[in-house]
């Protein structure tokens, strides 16, 4: 789960971590009233479920209150596209007002969850303030890593080790060890998957200061902190996600042309995977879980014809806790509802299977049956490329 960087910093603020004084605004004369309570000079950052930013002008600096106005007046409003957000960008609805912070040097520092290993893993840079990627490509010497162990924690000598090895020295190393131990704490305290500061800085006075910050919560771990829920930013996500969740659906919006409905994660990536071998182009990730009832099948269905994007459906389920005749009936009850016409292959294993296959062949939806998931993967991509032929075809004879 993201949450913005004004709502990051009040959590890192309440854990001691030096965050500059800010606040957020959601209108440009908010905006000029925040520039003034802060002296005139300020940052004004649009507050997206992204990075890059600033490179994408979602980050300007104002000399003065009317100069915030009418650069919040521009930014309110206007899709940000970086890296992250993919082509149709994220719109701005938020801007944080933040003083401005005479930067000595900049440092990356992050706790994030290693899902190799099973543990949290402290990252720390020299060469902060840009995208780590591409220093963790280009220089990886340059990228200091511990993996934490659950049973001891973190340890002051630990975090001592990575403030000497970014460079720092006396109090200012002692700063960043009691930093670097609270965000471990907030960590653990808050379910976090991810914190990243980047970049920390060390002002030109001498003080260590979170310039930047980013914080992921475990999805997993929601159910232990309902006030989570109250921080989302559902502008910031994709409306078809929104509707999932409500039905405890995993569901991710891709690219391509053919929805895909799959129970289990690994299964699905697997599903993704042989799409993409065949020369399909998934247009989701969705997992309905081991258990799905017909209702939940048929909801999820629904949810994948809602994108306008989708031209053909590719449904694989192994039915072990689920019946494939239950599978089939919430597909037909979705597909009648919808009056889908578009090609659909569904590939079923498990219980009633010869019972669902044959649910699905009298249903008269425009629908095959596959046994294995390479077979199934090519049937739903040469059924779209017919379809397509044929409405070109229907084109040229109009």
């Amino acid at each position: 789960m993201n949450i913005h960087e004004y709502q990051a910093k009040e959590i890192l603020n309440g854990y001691d971590v030096p965050v500059p004084r800010g606040r957020v605004a959601v209108t440009a004369d908010q905006v000029e009233r925040k520039a003034k309570m802060l002296g005139g000079r300020c940052v004004v950052k649009a507050q997206i479920y992204a990075g890059g930013r600033g490179k994408a002008g979602g980050v300007q600096v104002a000399y003065h209150p009317e100069q915030a106005h009418e650069i919040a007046k521009e930014m309110f409003g206007k899709r940000l596209v970086t890296p992250q957000t993919g082509p149709e960008g994220l719109k701005v609805r938020r801007i944080l007002v933040e003083e401005t912070v005479e930067v000595g040097r900049e440092y990356y520092l992050s706790i994030a969850l290693d899902r190799q290993s099973s543990r949290y893993c402290l990252i720390g840079s020299a060469a902060g303030g840009v995208n780590i990627e591409e220093v963790a490509a280009s220089s990886p010497e340059k990228i200091h890593k511990l993996l934490i162990d659950p049973y001891t924690g973190l340890r002051s000598y630990q975090a001592r080790k990575l403030a000497h090895a970014l460079g720092l020295e006396g109090g200012v190393a002692e700063d960043c060890v009691q930093l670097i131990l609270n965000l471990y704490r907030c960590c653990l305290d808050k379910d976090c998957s991810l914190i990243e500061i980047n970049p920390l800085v060390v002002t030109k006075a001498g003080w260590l200061l979170a310039l930047d910050a980013k914080i992921n919560f475990d999805d997993n771990a929601l159910f232990r902190h309902w006030e989570y829920h109250e921080m989302q930013d559902y502008s910031q996500m994709e409306p078809l996600e929104i509707s999932a969740a409500k039905f405890d659906l995993a569901y991710i919006k891709l690219d391509g042309n053919i929805g895909c409905m799959v129970n289990g994660a690994g299964l699905a990536m697997a599903t993704l995977d042989v799409l993409k071998e065949k020369g399909g182009e998934p247009a989701n990730f969705l997992d309905v879980g081991g258990g799905a009832t017909r209702e939940k099948v048929a909801e999820a269905f629904r949810i994948i014809l809602q994108d306008s994007d989708v031209k053909a459906v590719f449904v694989n389920i192994f039915g072990g806790i689920m019946r494939c005749d239950v599978i089939a009936q919430g597909i037909i009850e979705a597909a009648s509802d919808s009056h889908c016409d578009l090609p659909i292959v569904v590939r079923m294993d498990g219980s009633q299977v010869a019972e669902g296959k044959a649910l699905l062949e009298q249903s008269g939806l425009n629908v095959q049956c596959a046994d294995f998931l390479g077979d199934g993967a090519e049937k739903i991509v040469t059924m779209l490329q017919q379809a397509a032929t044929d409405a070109a075809q229907g084109q040229e004879r109009g």
